[in-house]
């Protein structure tokens, strides 16, 4: 069942009751009365990919190129730490590559991004393959996501001429689940501010954080960042992590009382516009407004990453096509399906049988913010997957009740409907009053 009786609260104190349906995207008062205007729009089914029906790919939009999995830093909830590594790559590899891949793209991608590990311990391979890269293709949009600790003035002007966008790997302060921290450094903080002032005036450099377990306050990561990069910091990412590894497992919530109160935190941070330089904070909430709008189907829903998408590619410089940038070629899938799902040389003959799309998932269908989570990570299964469906309803309900009191000004409290019992309090009651209730207005949020 897909439809749901949401109790809000104004802050007046009275209440009221909105029915939701996440199949359809109707969002409606008791009477029936629509809560926004609604101007159905027409949308394209999504590729339901499993096991048993592959995903394929076509025209490449964005490509994902994976120069190998090495790092300078040990993530203790790193979603590469135990994949198995395929065979390194090496400058060498960079001409042949470029040739299969320019006999199988049919047009220019629009955006490439390069990949590790950390991508600058392939420098010697990074620097020849995007200055080709570049001479072929002037117009595609260049990005790349680094820890920054190997930056120098050499990097940072060939990056900036270069025309990349990046993102800074840091968790503010929760940094020390990274290792050590580049800011730390001298030399190091030196180098990273520099590309900082050159790239971010253009709108070309973020900060990207990411949440875990002792990291679950996104004020306090702005703050923190804020008072190092200043206010025009945007921060990337910014979702809670999910769970690969037993690392990953580690750095999640073990108890109702934690995502409960991870819930009941996040909703008062945006209700205080304290998070309001998380990007994340911005397009989930107005993602789902315009689902809201234009009665977006769910039937339209792919994954969250995108990668069941057959405009989207990742491939090693062997040409080998895998699942996503976090795998490798020589890598199983938990579904026993290997991550090396074909080669760059026959994209017609690519068959992605490691995702498993939402609709397939038990919990999916049936919950309130699917149209926010899009199905958590493809290719989890088992108890990974159990961890990380929790984290994403955790991460995702804040997001939902916020954008529900933006187009309302009442806040959900409480879901009736045929899903899991343990998400129907969205923030928990203490002594009848919702533990997330604050008496500050929304945070006011453009909606496109």
């Amino acid at each position: 069942m897909s439809r749901f009786n949401i109790h809000v609260l104004r802050d007046d104190g009275t209440s009221a009751i909105l029915h939701y349906d996440n199949q359809t995207s109707a969002l409606t008062w008791a009477d029936g009365a629509a809560v926004i205007p609604v101007e159905a729009a027409v949308f394209k089914g999504a590729t339901v990919v499993s096991s048993t029906q592959s995903g394929r790919k076509g025209t490449v939009k964005t490509l994902k190129i994976s120069l190998g999995l090495l790092c300078n830093y040990e993530c203790s909830y790193c979603s590469q730490r135990f994949v198995p590594r395929a065979d390194q790559t090496n400058p060498g590899d960079v001409a042949s590559f470029l040739d299969a891949l320019t006999d199988a793209l049919i047009e220019p991608p629009e955006r490439i991004e390069f990949w590790g590990g950390e991508p600058l311990v392939y420098w010697k391979t990074l620097k020849p393959l995007a200055e080709c890269l570049r001479e072929r293709y002037p117009q595609v949009r260049f990005n790349i996501i680094t820890n920054g600790s190997l930056l120098d003035v050499e990097k940072n002007d060939w990056l900036d001429r270069l025309g990349f966008s990046v993102g800074l790997s840091h968790d503010g302060p929760g940094y020390h689940a990274r290792g050590a921290d580049p800011l730390d450094d001298p030399e190091k903080r030196a180098a990273i501010m520099d590309l900082w002032h050159r790239l971010q005036p253009q709108g070309r450099m973020s900060i990207n954080a990411m949440l875990h377990a002792d990291n679950r306050s996104r004020a306090h990561i702005q703050a923190w960042l804020q008072e190092r990069f200043g206010d025009g910091v945007v921060v990337g990412e910014g979702s809670f992590i999910d769970p690969y590894d037993d690392g990953g497992m580690a750095s999640t919530f073990k108890t109702p009382r934690d995502h409960i109160g991870f819930r009941s935190l996040a909703f008062k941070e945006l209700r205080l516009g304290m998070a309001s330089k998380f990007s994340i904070a911005h397009s989930k909430i107005q993602d789902f407004v315009r689902s809201i709008k234009s009665a977006r189907p769910a039937s339209a829903l792919g994954q969250k990453c995108g990668m069941d998408r057959p405009d989207n590619l990742a491939v090693d410089l062997h040409g080998n096509v895998i699942t996503c940038q976090n795998v490798s070629a020589a890598a199983i899938a938990p579904n026993d399906q290997p991550h090396n799902i074909g080669h760059i040389s026959n994209l017609q003959a690519v068959k992605l049988k490691t995702s498993t799309h939402w609709s397939e998932r038990g919990d999916c269908p049936s919950c309130p913010v699917l149209q926010l989570c899009k199905g958590s990570c493809m290719f989890l299964e088992g108890a990974l997957w159990d961890a990380g469906c929790d984290a994403a309803y955790s991460d995702n309900i804040p997001f939902f009740a916020a954008a529900i009191e933006f187009m309302t000004g009442a806040m959900p409290v409480y879901i009736e409907g045929d899903f899991r019992s343990d998400r129907k309090d969205i923030f928990g009651m203490v002594d009848g009053v919702p533990s997330a209730k604050v008496a500050h207005k929304i945070i006011p949020i453009a909606v496109a």
